[in-house]
């Protein structure tokens, strides 16, 4: 069903991120052996966040949750809605499990603190080449959740929700690609038939737009020799896709961690995807049990599936 694809893509963000955040920033050769990852880190393990508890969500989960209360107030992508909702929780803690903010990327920030000061949102954020980190890729899932308009108009969309923090063309791409391979993965389509259905429907919109189309052809379709688990956006894309080749939700995201680095981005990038495939019943019920906060996910979800039209 429908519905368990929309609740397995919401809770296998979460499950991700919160999996991912004990390991982050960890190169992959000092993390546990493949078989200890899991939401308990290993007996001996140091944390990241030795005062995180464990199966709590970083910023990643607590900004889907913005967007996907933002949508759902809404009915549409607004963004002054979305900015404020962002804001709330980097100063106050809204949709942030126990209202600790931890973690919060360097562009993010930056962007926040210039609305914050006065800055438009149409300019708050960075637009070069080197402000192309996945903090608008992380928390765009919800977004395809939600979304009943065209192709065109997810695309559109899911450039507006990167550019209020991440504007440079290249980290619009890739949520838009990332929000088609979801869009396509809720359809029923396998994972690597999305991934290139959600290239040819970008190509085929982009085919008067060139710069784009070069951006797509050039720096992100390619497919890498080798993943990193960086948080360089294209990066966490692929590393996430290389995820995505496990047959199971559980190695989907521990193949996430190993990767090492931005571990809890990239598990949340790839278990998001991977609990669409899988579905609310491939979730592990001992995760489930461990994570912090569902109270606030169990009413977003239930207007989400009403606002959605899915039974």
């Amino acid at each position: 069903m429908l519905q368990n694809k929309i609740r397995g893509g919401l809770y296998g963000l979460l499950l991700g991120d919160a999996a991912g955040v004990p390991y982050e920033f960890n190169l992959p050769e000092l993390l546990p052996a493949y078989h200890q990852i899991d939401m308990l880190p290993p007996q001996g393990f140091r944390k990241t966040y030795p005062e995180i508890a464990v199966g709590t969500w970083s910023d990643d989960g607590a900004q889907a949750l913005c967007l996907l209360a933002s949508l759902l107030y809404c009915g549409r992508y607004d963004e002054s809605d979305f900015v404020n909702r962002l804001c709330n929780w980097w100063q106050y803690g809204y949709m942030a499990v126990d209202d600790q903010v931890f973690d919060v990327g360097v562009q993010t920030a930056q962007a926040l603190r210039r609305y914050i000061e006065g800055t438009e949102i149409s300019r708050m954020a960075n637009r070069d080449e080197y402000s192309n980190g996945n903090g608008a890729l992380m928390r765009t899932l919800p977004l395809a959740l939600w979304h009943k308009g065209s192709d065109e108009q997810l695309i559109e969309d899911a450039y507006a929700q990167s550019h209020v923090t991440h504007a440079h063309i290249r980290s619009k791409i890739c949520s838009a690609l990332y929000c088609l391979w979801a869009r396509y993965l809720l359809a029923g389509t396998a994972v690597n038939d999305a991934w290139h259905q959600a290239i040819r429907t970008l190509s085929l919109v982009y085919r008067h737009r060139h710069e784009e189309l070069r951006e797509l052809e050039d720096n992100i379709a390619p497919i890498p020799a080798q993943v990193t688990g960086s948080g360089y956006v294209v990066d966490c894309l692929h590393s996430a896709r290389f995820a995505l080749q496990q047959h199971n939700f559980v190695d989907v995201v521990k193949t996430a961690i190993a990767l090492g680095r931005d571990t809890d981005t990239t598990a949340c990038v790839a278990g998001g995807l991977a609990g669409i495939v899988y579905g609310d019943e491939g979730l592990p019920k001992n995760w489930l049990d461990v994570l912090k906060g569902k109270q606030m996910v169990e009413p977003l979800l239930r207007d989400l599936i009403l606002s959605s039209g899915h039974r």
